[in-house]
């Protein structure tokens, strides 16, 4: 009989799983192509999706199945595709029992209406105007948290949904030492007489000609199109609606190369993940990515290891310097490599270097944990956002739009959410160096436009995974070692003494 429950079980979430890939379809137009007179009635859409989601999730049918299986042989090995979707199906049933319809209902509601109040607050540099709904989404986030319960802070139940069994204090720590070696390396690249042509990323690069050698180049990493597409948001994204439509968004600057280019390559990045995921296992959580630092990982990897080294542009250079004649003429590959590679404090975390992007994490983490779990009261954000830059890379935002209002995350009540990012670049200098070991130097296949080694190794080792592992678990069995900050380091360090000459 447990083979039969067992079954019933995995029918169920799949037909879970198609309506909440109708909720993603629906928030993906709802950022590239609904209108704007929409947004209300979409909310009710969504929130009503989400409230027949929940109840699935939380029917009582759900916890019997559970009930049964949780003794039987195909609980025994918790790696197994079968012990994975007990475990983990029992790990979110009990989680989600907690919290109220209601609660479910107007979060969703007011992350939907909080998007479309950033995307105009944003564009008229008004936080004024998103204060209120921003100060709703942090109370309703609140009672989550509550209504989740915690051992140590609020802030653990909101990290939680996004980076499965991890702690504040944890991340804190990994970060805190991540930090104290960033701090001296962005220092002595500072101190540095060396310095990169940036004017050679800000000539005119055509917005149509972008897309073209943008779609190029993720399709020749991997992504494939027949499955995917690519749009145009205010926010890059990456949504997928299933195993065969993975959505890509970027945003284009005419005069800013890197914006459009290596958004594309990052979204790319999380689109392959998707793909690479067990089709016959979708909605199960064999077929699930892991947890958000484990699919950043795959897009930091995809867009820096990858993206930003000499050896791919050694094979994509040529390309571009066909397709932007003008904008590229007179321009060397060392010389744009370097360009692309530049380290230094800037605004916008979407366009951060490598070494100072985690910076940009930290800032958003502490600030986070402030609202949370310390009452930061909303009128003061703009304030603490300000003091956190100051601080931390030393410029102060001219103004709330290249400020606060920069991201997306806390408009759609994903708090809990950034410092996955800072977790995603760990996991990826941490994998992409055993994938080196295992595969060998990867220099002469990117220069030959060859990707598929990497990309072999992490559907293996990755990608079909799914579930089946914790995040610790995953780095641990993949690497060998836990997760730390080394390999990160020791990536930029190799890299930066070539382009800036520090010891």
């Amino acid at each position: 009989m447990s083979q039969d429950d067992f079954d019933q079980l995995c029918a169920y979430a799949r037909e879970t799983a198609i309506l909440q890939s109708i909720a993603e379809l629906l928030g993906w137009d709802e950022r590239t192509k609904m209108p704007p007179a929409a947004g209300d009635f979409r909310a009710e859409q969504m929130t009503y999706l989400s409230s027949l989601v929940h109840r699935r999730q939380t029917d009582p049918k759900v916890g019997d199945w559970l009930d049964k299986l949780a003794a039987s042989d195909l609980a025994s090995d918790p790696h197994s595709d079968a012990g994975a979707t007990i475990r983990q199906m029992r790990r979110e049933y009990d989680k989600l029992k907690k919290l109220p319809q209601s609660l479910v209902e107007e979060l969703t509601r007011a992350s939907v209406l909080g998007q479309q109040a950033w995307v105009e607050a944003r564009k008229n540099d008004d936080f004024a105007t998103f204060a209120p709904i921003l100060e709703r989404i942090v109370e309703l986030k609140r009672r989550q948290a509550d209504a989740i319960g915690f051992t140590e802070c609020p802030y653990d139940a909101l990290l939680d949904d996004f980076e499965p069994g991890e702690t504040t204090s944890n991340v804190a720590r990994i970060l805190e030492g991540l930090r104290s070696e960033l701090v001296p390396l962005v220092a002595a690249i500072a101190d540095s007489a060396r310095k990169p042509d940036l004017e050679i990323l800000k000539r005119r690069y055509a917005i149509d000609k972008q897309e073209a050698f943008g779609k190029q180049a993720a399709a020749a990493i991997g992504f494939d199109f027949n499955r995917g597409r690519l749009d145009v948001t205010h926010h890059p994204f990456c949504a997928g609606m299933g195993p065969n439509d993975c959505r890509l968004t970027t945003r284009y600057d005419e005069r800013f190369f890197p914006s459009g280019f290596f958004s594309i390559l990052h979204e790319a990045g999380h689109g392959i993940y998707d793909q690479g995921l067990r089709a016959d296992q979708y909605g199960l959580p064999p077929g699930t990515f892991v947890s958000l630092g484990i699919h950043e990982s795959q897009s930091r990897m995809w867009e820096n290891m990858v993206g930003r080294s000499q050896p791919f542009w050694r094979h994509f250079f040529p390309q571009a310097q066909q397709v932007f004649p003008d904008a590229l003429r007179g321009t060397t590959l060392e010389e744009f490599c370097f360009a692309a590679n530049d380290v230094r404090p800037s605004l916008i975390r979407v366009e951060a270097d490598e070494a100072t992007y985690n910076l940009h994490i930290i800032i958003r983490f502490e600030l986070e944990q402030a609202l949370i779990n310390d009452g930061l009261a909303i009128k003061d954000l703009p304030s603490a956002w300000n003091e956190k830059y100051r601080e931390y890379l030393g410029i102060t935002p001219p103004s709330d739009a290249d400020g606060v209002l920069q991201d997306v995350h806390w408009s759609a009540a994903l708090i809990g959410y950034f410092p996955t990012y800072a977790l995603g670049n760990l996991y990826a200098a941490q994998f992409y160096a055993q994938a080196a070991r295992d595969v060998g130097p990867f220099d002469d296949h990117f220069e030959r436009g060859e990707f598929s080694s990497l990309l072999g190794w992490l559907r293996e080792k990755i990608h079909r995974q799914g579930q089946c592992y914790a995040a610790r678990e995953l780095v641990e069995n993949v690497t060998g070692s836990p997760l730390s900050h080394d390999a990160l380091i020791a990536y930029l360090r190799e890299k930066y003494t070539g382009y800036y000459g520090i010891s």
